[in-house]
């Protein structure tokens, strides 16, 4: 079985698979698990050959969506790839632009709600300690 991500040494691949409808995300092989889970997390269904003891791990898209959210759903699983730190290519068949930028935009809206709910630590007192005395 081909993995494009081994192939292009990439995280994870998106494309539509050859004779197919298909839109697959491959990641390499042993790529960690919770890469594994964070696409899961992100709507991708985990597919494993052999079941067990997988040799080869893929996720695709939903095949009970139509075409046009499968698509939308895997663009907007790229902003949260590329925030977890991930190298993502996405073939322009898939690719969705208008999904991706709202996308990066809710990523964009969380990130500030997160950082107003979380202040930042309260600064030290500005002047030197007072000495300890030992006796």
């Amino acid at each position: 079985m081909a993995n494009l991500a081994d192939e292009y040494g990439t995280d994870v691949e998106i494309y539509i698979k050859a004779l197919t409808t298909t839109i697959h995300a491959d990641t390499p092989s042993g790529a960690p698990a919770k890469l594994h889970d964070l696409l899961e997390q992100l709507g991708l269904e985990r597919h494993e050959y052999p079941m067990g003891a997988p040799l080869y791990i893929w996720h695709t898209v939903p095949e009970h969506l139509g075409a046009d959210e499968q698509k939308r759903l895997a663009t907007r699983a790229i902003p949260a790839l590329l925030l977890a730190g991930y190298e993502v290519n996405c073939t322009p068949d898939v690719f969705d632009e208008a999904a991706y930028r709202q996308a990066v935009h809710e990523a964009r809206t969380r990130a500030a709600r997160l950082a107003v709910q979380s202040p930042a630590p309260t600064p030290c007192p500005s002047g030197p300690a007072p000495a300890r005395r030992t006796p």
